[in-house]
């Protein structure tokens, strides 16, 4: 596969990034939460309940007292009914007849007397009730509390997204560097397969030479040969191990199962010339690189965290109502149709007189808290700007240890093949021959390690900086 699709495969597969995702979308959530507070905050109730036995109220038994008093009765004329016999003796039995009466002025004096009130159980309601509500709180005014929690809580949101970006960067940082990591172990391979092949090669010729008496090489010299060439041979297993290891850190790395290797498309390692300026460099590390930006975004958040802590001071003021519906089968007691149904509306306020001095140590902790992140930040500032001098610098060293070392590498290519020509004629010793080898082997191993340390420099740069992925994250 070739950087791209391991990068884009990573991308896709790697765990590490949809959990930080996840991080991302519970921030979001409290987000949310924090500006549900601007709302007004309306519940329905309901429920029925069963009572063992019907309430009631018991009426005390109590005493009435009547002062004496004087009733005066006008005269006047009254209607007696008298039996009809009385005034006609022919009338039939049972018949009644109404006379009037005439009465006089009178006065009737009434003593002072006590009534007595037996005790009485009244029923209030029915044992089985009904009942239901729509209640509303709107909260109008709390001193700052709900714009400092919602300052807090954005403030965690681009905190979780800075750190989902440094996520982003790690990954491909270390795709990128296993990626080249497997490129080199191939190449030291296969440089050890190529000096394996000739040292075999110089061996047979040894041998041969040693067979024929020629004189010059005697059997301590193929004895010699022998040693390093099987030597060799253990350290070309180790190698050919390396590379294996190698391909499976890099699928590993991608997300892929344990059982998968991905062999990079790459033969060589790409060597480009690093031309950004340091100054250029730093400044644009202020600007992408997510440890800044998470700490910018955690100092909005402990700002917010005091005007939270400073609503305190404040008072709160907030609208309430509510509706409310009662079904009862009794129509007497408290159980009426007035009380039954209705609403109520009003307002609150919560007035803070005095606390013990609570708050405003509260409002000194988080203050105390925003200066230590600003002090924080001025660290990360210089520590930043260290990190990518002592990269850049390594940079420059790197790109001098490329050119020195493929300069050696062409030299003692030559010098082996010189060498070897020289054998083959018994103008050189077999241990010069050997040395030879081993010396193209050592300098093309420390070329290709030169050109693998140049791009895991520009690819740690790149983290430190936080531009490496920046097009595929926006992209998503």
């Amino acid at each position: 596969m070739p950087l791209e699709d391991c990068l884009l495969t990573a991308m896709q597969n790697n765990r590490r990034r949809p959990a930080s995702r996840y991080a991302v979308a519970m921030a979001e959530a409290q987000h949310r939460q924090a500006l549900a507070g601007y709302w007004p905050q309306i519940g329905v109730k309901g429920g029925y309940q069963r009572m063992d036995e019907a309430p009631n109220f018991i009426f005390p038994a109590s005493q009435m007292y009547v002062p004496p008093q004087t009733i005066n009765v006008p005269a006047g004329t009254a209607l007696i009914t008298v039996p009809a016999q009385l005034v006609n003796p022919a009338a039939p039995p049972g018949a009644t007849v109404q006379l009037p009466v005439a009465t006089p002025e009178q006065n009737i004096n009434v003593a002072a007397q006590q009534f007595p009130i037996p005790a009485q159980d009244i029923k209030l309601m029915d044992p089985d009730n009904f009942f239901a509500s729509l209640n509303a709180v709107w909260l109008l005014y709390d001193g700052g509390m709900r714009k400092g929690y919602r300052e807090q809580a954005r403030g965690l949101v681009e905190m979780m997204k800075q750190e989902a970006r440094r996520t982003d960067l790690e990954i491909a940082d270390s795709v990128k560097r296993l990626y080249y990591g497997s490129v080199l172990a191939l190449q030291l391979h296969q440089v050890g397969q190529d000096t394996l092949a000739r040292m075999e090669a110089t061996l047979n010729l040894t041998e041969t030479m040693y067979k024929e008496g020629g004189g010059k090489v005697k059997k301590t010299d193929f004895l010699d040969n022998k040693v390093m060439v099987e030597s060799l041979r253990s350290m070309v297993a180790l190698l050919e191990k390396n590379e294996l290891m190698a391909q499976a850190a890099l699928a590993n790395t991608m997300g892929l199962p344990w059982n998968s290797s991905v062999k990079p498309a790459d033969k060589e390692m790409p060597y480009a010339p690093f031309v950004d300026r340091l100054d250029g460099l730093v400044s644009t590390a202020y600007q992408f690189n997510p440890d800044w930006g998470k700490v910018e975004a955690g100092l909005r958040a402990a700002e917010g965290a005091v005007r939270t802590v400073k609503s305190d001071f404040y008072p709160r003021l907030a609208v309430t109502g509510e509706l409310h519906k009662w079904w009862n089968d009794y129509n007497a007691g408290i159980s009426t149709d007035r009380n039954k149904e209705g609403w109520t509306a009003g307002f609150g306020v919560e007035i803070p007189l005095f606390s013990g001095f609570l708050t405003k140590n509260k409002v000194a902790e988080t203050r105390a808290r925003v200066a230590k992140i600003k002090e924080e930040q001025f660290l990360l500032k210089e520590g930043l700007g260290l990190q990518i001098k002592d990269t850049f610098l390594g940079l420059s060293a790197a790109e001098k240890s490329y050119q020195a070392t493929l300069d050696a590498m062409k030299a003692s290519t030559e010098n082996r093949d010189l060498n070897t020509r020289a054998y083959q004629n018994e103008l050189v010793e077999t241990e010069k021959v050997i040395r030879a080898q081993l010396m193209e082997a050592l300098m093309s191993a420390q070329h290709y390690k030169a050109r693998y340390d140049h791009i895991a420099l520009q690819s740690q740069l790149n983290l430190l900086v936080g531009t490496e992925v920046l097009k595929k994250i926006e992209g998503k």
